[in-house]
């Protein structure tokens, strides 16, 4: 009971203790703000008198009202040490001193111990202003000696780092004068110097600067602007008491004039002015009008530099006191080149005649009514043309033709009479002229062509229409109306007017009968063409006239020659080869091209397939070697044809004799002869008769053999051939093989020996083409035999 007694003596004797030490005079500790962290401040061992170690063997720590670690103390050293950099104007603001209290607590035992912090202000702040401009206004009536209290400072700083005075920047009227509240606080005021006036100095800008104590001071500034307030004693004055300006006569309605300016030095509405015309005339109220508000001056209505080149106007500018000024305006209406070339014809000449020496055209004037350049003027034509422009006076030209001119080459000119100012923009004016060339006959007719070559089929019907010839003539009128005519011919035995007849008004030639190519083939003939000028003019062309071939006559078949006379026999041996040749068919024909291509076949045969006939030039050949079993006698029947579109033909019959020899004895014999052979009870009878013919026979042809082979040793060879006349053209006899046959022969027409008639023999050729396989000698016995049997 008494320990328990006993220790609570001991606390409470400890509290007391405690708060006695906190009831004694803090300790004090000095420190200028923006100082650095950890910065060394006090020991408090030392101050406090307690011993090394003591601090940390007691608990000791720091403890403060605003919870802020701003000290920091080591309880082995016992050094207080700063926690952190303070800012006075933080902590206390406008208070001075700045004090931060703070204790010290020792548990073991407990006892407590006051002190402070104190902070000390350092000028780390410069004056400020709230408004960087301050407004003020003063009327220009104001005295001299007037304050106007003006806006203070502000400085964060206390003490002599606060704010401690103000100045103005230099000027004529106002100096700066600090008033103290008392209270430590200074304001600045506006004392005026000198009177005011608007109209020169209308508003001032003065630059007020506060200072505070430190060292070095610091400063704030402001911008005092100073607006003079007008009264109205200044009247409205022109910049210009007269205006003049020049306006072109072309500027559009309600384009700007001019813009005339008045000031006045008052404000407010004693500087409002407005503008209007003074004593204006009806002509000029009309045409202009002014902007009240801007003094602008625009066009009302269109000017006229031809009507009225000047206008003078009064304006006059007044103020919302009832001052005014007057400016005169004069406005000087320049030209433009608004007006273009006029164009006055006074007479003119068409059509012209042509081949007419100079020739006066046209007269005319011209005029422009604009002024200096835009008035002068130059007419022109186009280049092109037969035609000149000489000048007259007073304006006035002629349009002469250059040189005669001619119809045929141009009839109608279209002339340009171009008149161009020399204003700017260039304005001209265009006047055309048609001028025609009248004609005069002075071009004869011309052909189309020098020559014509027309073509008519032969056989064609009268009247038929041939074809055209035709020619222009390049006047006009009657002297371009063309006749045509058939001129003489040159030949005198030409009976042009029986065959060819024209038409004189459009040149239709026409044949008046049918024409027969095989007897005239082509004719020429003149054309003539006259006018129906005066005098008349003609020329002429040549016409030439073709006939042209018709399939109309039949091949005509030369040999064999088809007569009531005996049929020519053609003997060919049985030895013969094949291709042997027996004869040859000869045809012509009298037309030409095409018409006269002659073709042969075999149309009939007593044995077909042992003969055959080339097409292309009639031979008649052996298809295949003879036998003892082929009949003695044969009739072949040949078509030869033409090759016109409509193909004629003819037919030739041919009788070919197989013998075993060219010595072999030949009679014709009748056909009952023949049949009565075959009996059997002439058998006898006819050997006998055959074998004294043969011994007749063969003496007969010997002796011929010698009699023609004296004769020609003698002489050539006289052939008694002879062409019945209107058969064959003479040009027939030697045949090329250009015409109707493929190869060359020359062949005789040779009648019967002393017959005198007219009848043909044979048309044989002298030496026939023989097959490769004959040979010299039978070719000799081929010609011997035929000329022993008078063929």
């Amino acid at each position: 009971m008494e320990a328990g007694v006993q220790k609570r003596q001991v606390l409470f004797l400890c509290v007391f203790l405690g708060v006695s030490w906190a009831g004694a005079e803090p300790l004090r500790y000095f420190v200028a703000e923006e100082t650095e962290r950890g910065t060394f401040l006090a020991n408090l061992a030392n101050d406090l008198g307690l011993g090394m170690g003591e601090l940390s063997a007691r608990g000791s720590r720091i403890v403060s009202d605003r919870n802020m670690p701003f000290l920091l103390l080591s309880p082995l050293t016992g050094d207080l040490i700063l926690n952190e950099k303070l800012d006075r104007e933080e902590l206390c603001g406008p208070t001075d001193p700045c004090v931060l209290p703070f204790q010290l607590l020792l548990e073991k035992p407990f006892q407590i111990f006051r002190a402070e912090l104190w902070v000390r202000d350092i000028n780390d702040h410069s004056p400020v202003f709230l408004d960087r401009e301050i407004p003020l206004k003063i009327l220009e009536s104001t005295t001299p000696g007037e304050a106007f209290l003006l806006e203070r400072a502000q400085d964060s700083d206390v003490g002599v780092n606060g704010l401690s005075n103000y100045t103005i920047s230099p000027n004529a009227y106002f100096h700066i004068n600090v008033h103290d509240s008392g209270e430590g606080t200074v304001y600045p005021e506006l004392i005026l110097d000198e009177v005011l006036d608007r109209e020169e100095v209308p508003e001032l800008s003065l630059i007020l600067t506060a200072l505070d104590g430190g060292s070095p001071p610091r400063s704030g500034t402001a911008l005092v602007r100073i607006l003079v307030l007008d009264i109205n004693d200044n009247a409205p004055k022109f910049v210009q008491p007269v205006y003049k300006v020049e306006v072109p006569e072309n500027s559009p309605i309600s384009s700007l004039v001019v813009a005339v300016s008045a000031s006045d030095l008052d404000a407010g509405s004693n500087g409002e002015i407005v503008y209007a015309f003074f004593y204006a005339t009806e002509r000029i109220l009309k045409t202009f009008q002014i902007d009240s508000a801007s003094g602008d001056l625009y066009l009302r209505a269109e000017l006229d530099y031809e009507a009225i080149q000047t206008y003078t106007l009064t304006i006059q500018a007044k103020d919302g006191g009832g001052l005014s000024g007057k400016c005169t305006v004069v406005v000087q209406v320049t030209d433009t080149n608004d007006n273009p070339p006029e164009l006055l014809m006074s007479s003119l000449t068409s059509p012209i005649a042509e081949n007419s020496p100079e020739t006066v055209v046209a007269v005319f004037r011209i005029r422009d009514r604009d002024s200096g350049n835009n008035g002068k003027m130059v007419c022109t034509i186009q280049d092109d043309l037969p035609f000149l422009l000489k000048p007259s006076v007073e304006n006035f030209y002629t349009l002469v033709t250059e040189k005669p001119l001619d119809r045929e080459w141009n009839a109608d000119y279209n002339v340009t009479i171009t008149v161009t100012d020399l204003g700017s923009p260039r304005l001209k004016t265009e006047h055309s002229i048609r001028v025609l060339v009248s004609d005069v006959n002075d071009n004869a007719p011309a052909f189309t062509q020098t020559s014509y070559t027309l073509f008519i089929r032969e056989n064609s019907s009268p009247a038929l229409h041939m074809g055209s010839v035709s020619a222009t003539d390049r006047d006009s009128g009657s002297n371009a109306q063309v006749t045509y005519s058939l001129l003489p011919p040159q030949d005198p035995h030409l009976p042009l007017a029986s065959l060819v007849s024209i038409n004189a008004d459009n040149g239709h030639l026409f044949a008046l009968r049918s024409l027969d190519y095989e007897a005239l083939r082509a004719f020429e003939f003149r054309v003539g063409a006259i006018d129906a000028g005066s005098p008349a003019l003609s020329s002429e062309a040549l016409v030439r006239v073709e006939v042209m071939d018709e399939n109309d006559n039949s091949p005509f078949v030369l040999y064999p020659l088809q007569n009531d006379s005996a049929p020519c026999t053609e003997l060919v041996p049985r030895a013969a080869e094949a291709g042997y040749l027996v004869t040859k068919v000869v045809a012509v024909d009298s037309d030409s091209g095409q018409n006269a291509w002659l073709s042969y076949q075999l149309l009939k045969a007593t044995e077909p397939g042992l003969f055959s006939v080339w097409a292309h030039n009639g031979e008649v050949r052996t298809a295949r070697l003879l036998s003892e079993r082929d009949a003695a006698k044969h009739r072949l029947v040949v078509l030869v044809k033409d090759n016109g579109e409509q193909p004629m033909s003819a037919s030739v019959t041919l009788h070919v004799l197989l013998v075993d020899g060219f010595s072999q004895p030949y009679l014709p014999l009748p056909e009952a002869a023949l049949a009565e052979a075959q009996a059997d009870s002439l058998t006898i009878y006819l050997v006998i008769a055959l074998a004294s013919v043969s011994s007749l026979f063969l003496f007969s042809v010997l002796s011929f053999v010698a009699v023609r082979l004296c004769r020609r040793n003698r002489a050539p060879p006289v052939s008694r051939c002879l062409v019945p006349e209107g058969h064959f053209p003479d040009h027939l006899v030697d045949i090329s093989g250009t015409g109707t046959l493929s190869q060359t022969y020359q062949y005789q027409v040779c009648l019967t020996g002393g017959s005198g008639t007219s009848e043909f023999k044979f048309l044989k050729p002298i030496i026939p083409n023989l097959p490769p396989q004959s040979t010299e000698r039978e070719v000799e016995e081929n010609l011997s035999f035929r000329n022993n049997l008078g063929f």
